[in-house]
């Protein structure tokens, strides 16, 4: 909630008065629970055993598939514990789910008279072996019925006194505040391959490849009006809070309006927690916080220099204007820029073990430190006054193999003999780039996603990069129609 919630710096100052905080959680490192003063460590969704009910009203037998880690328990354990310690023995004396679901299943029929639809009352006395042998149910499920659920009010009938529906006016508030302070509107939302806050998708080094900063997309016209560049830093304020991202011009974004992702929290980043910008309003209705229209404006940050940091191991990289931490396979990325002395950045984020070698270019503004150990590449520093950095993906490399490498190689940041440019990472899965796909295409006349990945495999795996792929070949579907 310190990261997601809208105006979220609002609830951490609030959560800072309090004198005690309890949080439960299944990771041990997240921005709600930096103030807790008791931790409870949660099991994870692979490690819970019980029922999960989807959107379409379905009720799964969930079993574990992994052992419980260290000192993680169920959440309804935990909740029982606390329960018992304060008093309350004989009404928290569970010892198994199955338990909990009969008393779930008997609560939901409780004075029932078709009032509430969700009924599973049939499921109340269901016996443990049952219980866990049990399909998946839709509900409603009445006791003493056994008419199918998968439609709701097919009979015409709703669950109300007379049984008809009852429609609701809904009236759309202006959302554009007529203020020339806030000229543009923030919208907020997930990317391809994160899940909310980036507490756990963050640490898998495939999925972070992908996306490794906080980006602000912004339209080319709303860009020239406001001095930004695409690559460069921006902060972007709303009467709520202020952050910093990467720029990122996009024809695609619409005019008047920025885009930011929501993953990034003070655990992966010292910028881009966009929901500190977000307003604190939420429908009347649904409560469905105003995550996608606050008004906001944007402004061009300057750094002194910029540069990046890979690392095996991970740093506090304290007294720079913006960092980024992105997980490696075999370690870490961090994005960085500032206007700090580049010898004392050096000093506080390199291994003090291990053969150093640099490279300084006081002429040019460039910067570059490498750090071997038993011959390996253990970290390296790159910076530089004008952005003249190499790509990462090779450097990256480094880290995962056990040979050798080329000193002279690591501080130009490129290996001996050029390898082909593969461009940026577009399916993370089987690590194809952007370049790649397109020489493919075109050499190969490859002209559906399907074929694409019998080539390159690209898309064949979690697919979320199908769609990507699909709009590389509306251009030669394009022409080919044409001919």
């Amino acid at each position: 909630p310190m990261v997601s919630l809208p105006g979220a710096g609002a609830a951490r100052a609030a959560l800072e008065k309090c004198p005690q905080v309890v949080v439960s959680d299944c990771m041990a490192r997240t921005d709600t629970l930096e103030l807790a003063h008791i931790a409870l460590p949660a099991a994870a969704w692979g490690e819970k055993d019980g029922t999960v009910t989807n959107s379409e009203r379905r009720i799964s037998r969930q079993r574990p598939f992994f052992a419980l880690p260290g000192e993680a328990r169920p959440d309804w354990w935990i909740v029982s514990e606390v329960a018992r310690r304060m008093g309350f023995t004989e009404a928290f004396g569970y010892t198994k789910p199955a338990q909990i679901f009969r008393e779930h299943a008997a609560l939901s029929a409780f004075e029932n008279d078709g009032t509430r639809l969700f009924n599973i009352g049939a499921y109340a006395e269901i016996p443990d072996t049952e219980y866990d042998a049990l399909p998946p149910v839709q509900w409603p499920a009445r006791k003493g019925e056994t008419t199918d659920s998968t439609r709701l009010f097919a009979d015409g009938r709703f669950p109300t006194p007379d049984g008809r529906a009852r429609m609701v006016a809904v009236a759309v508030q202006e959302v554009r505040q007529q203020d020339p302070a806030w000229p543009l509107l923030l919208n907020s939302g997930r990317l391809r391959d994160q899940w909310h806050t980036m507490t756990r998708t963050g640490l898998s080094p495939r999925l972070s490849r992908h996306s490794p900063e906080p980006t602000v997309d912004v339209h080319p016209r709303d860009a020239q009006g406001h001095g930004l560049t695409d690559g460069a830093l921006a902060q972007v304020e709303t009467p709520h809070g202020f952050s910093l991202y990467r720029v990122r011009v996009s024809e695609a974004q619409r005019r008047g309006e920025l885009f930011a992702p929501i993953h990034w929290t003070d655990q992966t980043s010292s910028a881009g927690r966009t929901g500190m910008l977000a307003q604190p309003l939420c429908d009347p209705v649904s409560g469905q916080p105003g995550f996608k229209a606050t008004p906001a404006r944007v402004r061009p940050v300057e750094a002194r220099w910029s540069g990046f940091l890979i690392t095996r191991t991970e740093v506090e990289p304290e007294g720079v204007l913006y960092w980024t931490r992105a997980r490696l396979a075999g370690g870490y990325l961090y994005e960085l820029a500032g206007d700090a002395e580049l010898a004392s950045l050096a000093e506080r984020v390199l291994p003090e073990e291990g053969e150093l070698m640099e490279a300084l270019d006081g002429g040019r503004g460039s910067a570059r430190w490498a750090v071997l150990k038993d011959g390996r590449l253990d970290a390296c520093l790159f910076v530089a006054t004008d952005n003249s950095l190499p790509p990462r993906e090779w450097l990256v490399r480094q880290l995962e193999k056990s040979a050798e490498a080329s000193p002279l190689a690591l501080l130009a940041g490129r290996p001996a003999r050029p390898e082909p440019d593969r461009g940026p990472v577009v399916c993370v899965c089987f690590d194809v780039g952007l370049k790649t796909l397109v020489g493919a295409i075109a050499d190969q006349l490859l002209t559906s996603v399907d074929a694409v990945g019998a080539a390159l495999k690209a898309g064949t795996n979690c697919g979320s990069c199908r769609p990507t792929i699909a709009k590389l070949l509306t251009p030669l579907k394009e022409t080919s129609h044409a001919v």
